[in-house]
């Protein structure tokens, strides 16, 4: 493993606030407040002791406020931005004779205050916002229209997340609150089903259990941070294959009277209403995480694994200052990175090939990771995994 903070001018040493990979290509997309997107191609370094250099491709111009998130489609042909003041923009890669560059397809045009989380539908036909004006819209990127409105929240959404397996949503507020809605569709006069979402489990305490005698209840702790998180993103995220939630902005106590520790936890799709699993403790909040869109054979070398799947899923957990590594197999971090930046971390973002992690950051700059060969370990072909999901699923 080799990294570091990239030395360029990425956005006019202006604040990145997100970034993201394509799907098929691994070109990097990153956005902050010079209001522009910008395109770069990621390669590794020559020397070992170096990062991987970024290239920059060209700017995507249109947005005329700061970028707060950017999300490409999982089949890459779209690219949705979000920005201050409830710019949503979609666009679409287009390919003419003599040229092909990203077009701004449509706006959508409802939220009235900024857009700071986004997230495609699996099909990529529709996409779910969150906004500091307290709400998520579900868009018809088709029809270029609201869908739906999820309003329950109290405070701003920071962190929106689609299922892979298209059967919930869920959203993060800074009201303390992780909401998880399931898909009820409503059957329309030509038996068309539409998606509609409800909200299925709100989470918010959590019991405090006497340490000495388990039967009793010591108080209830709240599970998140309030609004004093110095943070606009809690970038929650669901694994790869919708066996479990990720959920960042945590606080915990071990005990009554302990202090509180910062935490992301991990919900299984098994029991969506709890944490399962509380990840050790990171030194500062944290507010971004993304899983590796590569699964692994599993490794045999730790029976404390937080969910006996037949495969090893790998994340990335950021706190404002440090990265941790994950696996779904083991519980303490494989790899911990700190002091990249010189102000928060903002975003988190895999290359579909597991070869590269990216950050963003307010301080302007972007760190990159590169992964030696079976790092993180050996990769399992897409044709072995749909084997194993088809098995594990049933």
């Amino acid at each position: 493993m080799r990294g570091g903070t990239i030395q360029i001018n990425w956005h006019d040493t202006k604040p990145i606030l997100t970034l993201d990979c394509h799907s098929l290509t691994g070109t990097l997309a990153t956005g902050g407040s010079d209001n522009d997107i910008k395109l770069w191609v990621i390669t590794p370094s020559e020397s070992l002791k170096k990062p991987p250099t970024a290239t920059y491709q060209r700017s995507l111009t249109y947005h005329s406020s700061t970028i707060n998130a950017l999300r490409f489609s999982q089949s890459g042909e779209l690219l949705a931005s979000g920005a201050d003041g409830g710019e949503l923009v979609i666009w679409k890669w287009q390919s003419t004779n003599d040229s092909s560059a990203w077009k701004v397809l449509k706006t959508l045009l409802y939220h009235h205050k900024d857009v700071l989380d986004l997230q495609w539908s699996p099909d990529g036909g529709y996409l779910i916002t969150g906004s500091v004006d307290n709400t998520c819209i579900i868009w018809d990127v088709n029809k270029g229209s609201v869908h739906q409105i999820l309003d329950a929240h109290l405070h701003y959404v920071q962190g929106v997340a689609w299922d892979p397996l298209g059967s919930y949503v869920a959203s993060i507020s800074s009201d303390r609150t992780c909401r998880i809605y399931v898909n009820k569709p409503v059957r329309e006069h030509k038996g068309y089903e539409k998606i509609n979402y409800v909200c299925q489990h709100v989470l918010t305490k959590l019991e405090v259990q006497n340490p000495d005698d388990s039967k009793v209840l010591l108080g209830k702790n709240s599970l998140f941070h309030d609004e004093t998180l110095n943070s606009f993103f809690r970038r929650l995220s669901w694994s790869p294959d919708g066996s479990f939630l990720l959920v960042p902005a945590g606080t915990w106590k071990y005990t009554h009277g302990s202090d509180l520790v910062n935490t992301a936890y991990i919900i299984s799709r098994k029991d969506l209403s709890r944490p399962a699993v509380q990840l050790p403790g990171a030194g500062k909040p944290i507010v971004a995480v993304r899983f590796c869109p590569v699964f692994f054979q599993l490794r045999g070398s730790n029976s404390d694994g937080f969910f006996k799947l037949p495969y090893r899923v790998v994340f990335a957990v950021a706190s404002l200052n440090s990265l941790y590594i994950y696996d779904s197999e083991g519980a303490p971090p494989i790899a911990i990175l700190a002091g990249l930046h010189y102000a928060a971390i903002t975003d988190i973002a895999w290359s579909p090939d597991a070869k590269y992690l990216s950050l963003s950051s307010q301080d302007g700059y972007c760190s990159i990771v590169e992964f030696e060969n079976d790092e993180l370990g050996v990769p399992i072909s897409v044709l072995g995994m749909s084997t194993i999901v088809s098995v594990s699923n049933h």
